[in-house]
């Protein structure tokens, strides 16, 4: 799968294509329907299939301070994209200008100009343009105009309630990271590199992997996890041939010993690697309990060591 990080890196000679545009953060099981629906009309027509997304987040460029959490990185999200069959992923670079572009300037000069689709396929919530002017009824309009087919693809819903990131953020900021993976599809992943911390896991007979988040990270609620360590390489992708190795997952202050700051802790069972420096990717599978204050340090001792037995247990 190819990406392209802006518009000036299209290929010279570029044919049509059928496009999807959205910011498909955590590329969710609803992103996964428009997604599928865009790739049956590429096969049907013999054409490639693009996702279009943007960076940084919309919201950071219109009212700066306000970027959700987020619930993949760029990498990942490519990642996700190929393996949901793909071609290639087009990151724009979301500006101040870009933000201003009239609806018809947008579809003009990303859609037809550049990318000359075949094709568009949105969800039917879809907007963009100026203060996201556009709808799907217009850009249907604009299609016919300009010579693409325009579907607005209908929402995923369960039990009355839209499969959205919104709903998924609110989910892992909960700590129902079991609720979250049923929405995604797959388990909500946290992506950082692996630091130096205060060495008191080793102390205490649980040596963990301190990870540094990536900027923007939805961390789920204080607690303890069951779930799972991947291995990344540098620009974080997922290294292939390497399994994901089970893992109790700390994320807190560490409020027995008055803590101050909140980390991601991650102890891997079985393992005793060096991972300072290296990039992992951290699966949240199951929440456990909460983050308790012990009034001893043999009473936490016993309660990691029950910790650990459940996850074995939970992850089989």
């Amino acid at each position: 799968m190819q990406r392209w990080r802006g518009l000036d890196e299209i290929p010279a000679g570029w044919g049509r294509c059928v496009v999807t545009i959205g910011v498909f953060d955590g590329l969710h099981r609803g992103h996964q329907q428009i997604v599928a629906r865009a790739r049956s009309m590429a096969d049907e027509l013999d054409l490639p299939t693009v996702l279009v997304t943007f960076t940084p987040h919309p919201s950071e460029v219109v009212r700066p301070g306000t970027h959700p959490p987020q619930l993949t990185t760029n990498t990942r999200k490519a990642e996700l994209a190929a393996e949901l069959g793909v071609d290639v992923v087009v990151f724009l670079p979301f500006t101040l200008e870009f933000a201003k572009l009239s609806p018809e300037d947008f579809v003009h000069q990303v859609v037809v100009a550049e990318l000359h689709a075949a094709a568009v396929v949105v969800g039917e919530n879809f907007r963009f343009g100026h203060r996201a002017a556009g709808t799907v009824a217009m850009l249907a309009e604009l299609g016919s105009r300009w010579g693409f087919a325009a579907e607005g693809v209908e929402l995923l819903t369960e039990a009355g309630r839209p499969i959205s990131s919104t709903y998924i953020r609110s989910c892992v900021e909960a700590g129902d990271v079991a609720a979250a993976a049923h929405a995604l599809g797959r388990s909500h992943r946290l992506d950082g590199v692996v630091v130096r911390g205060d060495q008191r896991g080793r102390q205490l007979g649980f040596p963990t992997a301190n990870v540094r988040p990536v900027p923007y990270p939805a961390v789920p609620a204080d607690g303890i996890y069951a779930g799972r360590v991947v291995r990344l390489d540098q620009w974080g992708n997922t290294v292939a041939g390497r399994p994901a190795l089970p893992a109790a997952i700390s994320v807190g202050s560490n409020p027995t010993f008055e803590g101050k700051h909140r980390s991601v802790e991650a102890f891997i069972l079985d393992f005793d690697a060096d991972l300072y420096g290296q990039n992992l990717g951290v699966e949240f599978v199951r929440r456990l309990r909460g983050m308790i204050r012990y009034d001893s340090v043999q009473e936490l001792v016993d309660q990691m060591a029950d910790d650990v037995a459940r996850t074995r247990e939970l992850l089989g």
